[in-house]
């Protein structure tokens, strides 16, 4: 019979509303999971077992019909997301230390939902590279198989969930953060259109690149913490899309996006770059079940190409300008060192035309793709990296290999279209191959209405690597075998 976190989210939360559950029963259940395997895969930086606990207590009070899809799962929150009262070191030695005063805004509707975080999950430093390898917390680690990364920088996010610690966890994307761990990793990892997920309290917007999101098993589980996560807030520096009658569950449970054309292409955008066949494979197998499902799917040219990195490199490098005090800056890893040391030499005038000339950009890349109602390509140049293949270099050439390697993503992050990576693939030795399929601005409830289309006709995406069993979990009693060996 299932154990509890074989559940998606959705179940769980149904399997409490039932009373089959409880949320307290679900929380220990899975910190014994944690326990066991958060430093095996690096999920977590810090587990906050007792808030956890009295968080579940108070969810179990709430009254049945106030509860919401979610009330009383278990997930877990980044750890570049201001958490208060929880330490919260944005992957850096640097902060190893730091206890933020206030709760982001996504943490603020999370907690409101119901929702139970376990703690904060491992991240790059200041989520500079497309790894989580850091000097706070073991590397987080592909639970398809160790000896891969997770990604980043929602690595640990991704890790949590990839090994069943967490059926779903917060993350953010402002290059492909969130959908490079779910390609890794089999999941499904969703970037909202831009301005549709607060970034406050704190922040500037930088630039609109980056986005809070969901990563989870089912495209389910993630349009029901959209729906969470999506709350308009006064003051942000982007207009919030409308959001679609009913939310992004209901449209992702319709499935039924109409008859749409995709425009498919493989030609990297920010590196002239080989493409590993296996990504190819994985993209082909998509359009082919979207054809199926009645779309057009036909070929096009590439949004941007690699001009464009450039552009896109200079902004970067001003992102990794977070405030950091002079006496700590030491502690920083090389690449974030380098990183900043290329920023620090960007004026403000070279800032305005590089931002100026990539929108010119957008504006062109947009025009080429205009007639499509969403874009198919790979979501990474190739499936797999092992774990330090990337800092093992020198700083410049690490940067450079993390462009080489992911030169599709961080398009969609300038654009601020919804983007989203879905596990289609697999390779001839069984490690799962993202692709990324791209939709209109605002149109969210469209792209994961297809998203659960594909996931439907794929037969579903709630696959689990060997370390999924290798725990034996303390059994929950209930009434309908959820908890039960399965052994």
């Amino acid at each position: 019979m299932a154990e509890p976190h074989d559940l998606t989210a959705l179940e769980q939360a149904a399997a409490i509303a039932r009373g089959e559950l409880s949320s307290v029963e679900l929380v220990e259940h899975q910190l014994t999971r944690v326990d066991a395997l958060g430093d095996t895969v690096g999920a977590f930086v810090t587990v906050t077992p007792e808030l956890a606990r009295e968080a579940a207590r108070a969810a179990d009070a709430v009254p049945v019909d106030e509860r919401g899809p979610l009330h009383g799962v278990p997930t877990a929150v980044k750890d570049l997301t201001l958490t208060a009262g929880v330490r919260t070191t944005f992957g850096s030695a640097a902060f190893a230390d730091f206890v933020p005063p206030v709760d982001a805004d996504v943490v603020r509707f999370m907690k409101a939902a119901g929702l139970v975080s376990l703690g904060k999950t491992t991240t790059s430093e200041l989520g500079c590279s497309l790894y989580s390898e850091g000097l706070v917390a073991p590397p987080a680690r592909n639970p398809w198989h160790l000896a891969y990364t997770a990604g980043g920088s929602s690595g640990g996010a991704a890790a949590a969930v990839a090994a069943g610690l967490v059926p779903v966890a917060q993350g953010s994307d402002g290059g492909g953060s969130l959908r490079i761990p779910a390609s890794f990793c089999g999941l499904v990892g969703y970037k909202p259109s831009r301005g549709l997920v607060s970034g406050g309290p704190l922040g500037f917007g930088a630039f609109g690149l980056p986005s809070s999101g969901p990563i989870g098993r089912t495209v389910a589980d993630v349009a029901a913490l959209l729906d969470v996560l999506a709350e308009p807030v006064p003051g942000e520096p982007y207009l919030p899309p409308a959001a679609p009658a009913g939310g992004y569950l209901a449209a992702a449970r319709e499935a039924a996006p109409g008859r749409l054309r995709v425009g498919r292409f493989t030609t990297p955008m920010l590196a002239d770059e080989p493409v590993h066949p296996e990504c190819v494979a994985a993209v082909d197998r998509a359009a082919a079940l979207l054809t199926a499902a009645g779309h057009e799917v036909i070929e096009v040219p590439a949004p941007l190409g690699p001009a464009a990195w450039p552009l896109f490199e200079t902004v970067w490098y001003v992102l990794a300008l977070s405030p950091v005090p002079p006496e700590q800056e030491s502690e920083l890893l090389p690449l974030t060192r380098y990183l900043r040391s290329r920023g620090a030499a960007v004026g403000a005038g070279a800032l305005m035309v590089t931002l100026g000339e990539l929108q010119a950009q957008v504006r062109l890349g947009v025009r080429r793709t205009a007639g499509c109602d969403l874009l198919l390509c790979p979501t990474l140049a190739a499936p797999q990296a092992p774990v330090g293949w990337f800092a093992a270099a020198d700083p410049a050439e690490d940067f450079d290999r993390q462009r080489r390697f992911s030169p599709f993503c961080a398009i969609f992050n300038v654009t601020g279209d919804p983007s989203v990576s879905l596990p289609i693939g697999r390779t001839a030795d069984g490690m799962p191959v993202g692709v990324l399929l791209t939709g209109r601005y605002g149109e969210d409830a469209r792209l994961l209405a297809t998203a659960a289309q594909l996931e439907h006709a794929s037969g579903g995406w709630d696959d689990h690597p060997a370390i999924w069993r290798a725990v034996d979990s303390a059994n929950v009693n209930t009434t309908s075998g959820v908890g039960e060996s399965s052994a």
